[in-house]
């Protein structure tokens, strides 16, 4: 790559980047290193574990550190080295904890609190064994299944339990509709789908958290780009979380999980964990409210898009509601609302129905809005935490067109008492860390 080409990740040419900085300097100044830069992020709390910097420098690789969150670690040297700079200037736009811009294609509306829509329906999957299996309908799912086996995509990029050990979480390429079912379902916890190397791969899809997919949308630009498909998303859990969950149930050190489902076969279904020796259970409502729910990381209490902006397409919960308005999680048949963000996910959308993948029908985005309330308290009182991050002596990540000045007027005493509790949280971890 010559000095004047921009640096663009492909699925089969990655950029690199070591950690010296001889031949990048300027007059009189050091060209900063991708190295140091992804230090900078994760030392800050800021890094998300979407894995987008190891498309950057296949040096590094994600790995879960002591408190059982997925954060890069150098493991080898870089062998190719484009300029310096030009890969920092790369990992500073597409980095989730360095920088996140609302979007706003061509075609969309923007709704207030859901992003650019295009066009939104209720959904779910046509078969019934898909939408059952699935997290909220099986919309993804069959959306996956249907478009690796009928070759639409060279595969889809997704999460499932680790073969070898089920209480974690890998990044995987499914090519056909088993290998969709095997990863149906939410997985609560650490994995980075952006690091895998399919993931940029203009031919086939991916299925990731909001950051992942903001992170791949900022590296392959909109031409480029893989097809984008999200889902909305309260935050990643600690490993630990799992573990400690599973321990709790009952389930001894030595007994091997061959299979873990934090949900699905059923709406919200239950956590399930199966041993050679036994199955334990406890509801959703126990699982993500009491011990995962409470470790989610740092950065994702600082997101500013748990509704993945950047996606073609985007599916999350519609649950009932009671009296209160308040979700509801009793089982029953799933259903998503589904937003097309972009006129490509709108076309693959209308091809799905078509087909009899999905079962579709009108959708009113205000009562989603009312049936998700941690994504509209999250988004009114941001500006206070970026704040009381900041007075505390931390970086926070920019954060462009998402309107959090104007929610933080709208919304003053939730602002200020946001960022004090922010500014003493921080404050009392720092402490910690130093003691």
């Amino acid at each position: 790559m010559s000095a004047s080409t921009s640096p663009r990740a492909t699925a089969t040419g990655h950029l690199s980047a070591g950690s010296s900085s001889a031949g990048n300097s300027s007059v009189g100044r050091a060209v900063p290193t991708l190295a140091a830069e992804v230090a900078r992020v994760v030392a800050a709390g800021n890094c998300s574990g979407c894995g987008a910097c190891v498309q950057l420098d296949r040096g590094l690789e994600m790995q879960l550190d002591p408190a059982g969150r997925s954060r890069p670690v150098p493991v080898q040297l870089s062998t190719r080295r484009p300029p310096a700079g030009d890969v920092v200037a790369a990992f500073d736009r597409s980095c989730p904890g360095r920088r996140v811009d609302a979007q706003a294609p061509e075609g969309s509306v923007r709704h207030d609190l859901l992003g650019p829509v295009v066009a939104a329906w209720e959904a779910w999957a046509t078969d019934p064994d898909v939408r059952h299996a699935g997290s909220s309908g099986g919309v993804l799912t069959a959306l996956t299944a249907w478009l690796a086996s009928t070759g639409q995509v060279d595969q889809v990029v997704g999460a499932q339990a680790d073969p070898t050990d089920a209480t974690r979480t890998v990044a995987v390429a499914v090519t056909d509709r088993a290998g969709a079912l095997v990863a149906a379902g939410s997985r609560y916890a650490p994995v980075a789908n952006a690091a895998h190397p399919a993931a940029l791969d203009p031919r086939g899809a991916v299925v990731g958290k909001p950051c992942e997919v903001s992170a791949l949308r900022a590296l392959a630009g909109d031409t480029d780009a893989p097809l984008l498909m999200s889902f909305f998303c309260a935050g990643v859990p600690a490993q630990t979380a799992t573990t400690d969950l599973v321990r709790s149930l009952g389930v001894g050190d030595g007994e091997r999980v061959t299979d873990l489902r934090y949900r699905g076969r059923g709406w919200p279904g239950e956590f399930t964990a199966v041993t050679e020796q036994q199955t334990v259970r406890t509801s959703y409502d126990e699982s993500w409210g009491r011990h995962l729910g409470p470790t989610t990381q740092w950065r994702c209490k600082l997101c500013p898009d748990g509704t993945g902006e950047s996606a073609d397409l985007v599916a999350g919960d519609f649950w009932h509601a009671d009296d209160r308005g308040y979700p509801v999680f009793a089982d029953d048949a799933g259903r998503s609302v589904l937003i097309a963000r972009t006129r490509r996910g709108r076309e693959l959308v209308e091809r799905a129905v078509a087909a009899g993948v999905l079962t579709v029908g009108p959708v009113d985005l205000d009562a989603v809005v009312a049936v998700q309330p941690l994504q509209a308290d999250r988004r009114r009182t941001l500006a206070g935490r970026l704040v009381g991050n900041a007075l505390a002596g931390r970086p926070v990540p920019r954060y462009r067109g998402f309107g959090l000045l104007g929610r933080a007027w709208r919304s003053p005493r939730d602002t200020l008492r946001a960022a004090r509790g922010t500014r003493a949280r921080v404050r009392r971890e720092s402490s910690r860390a130093r003691s």
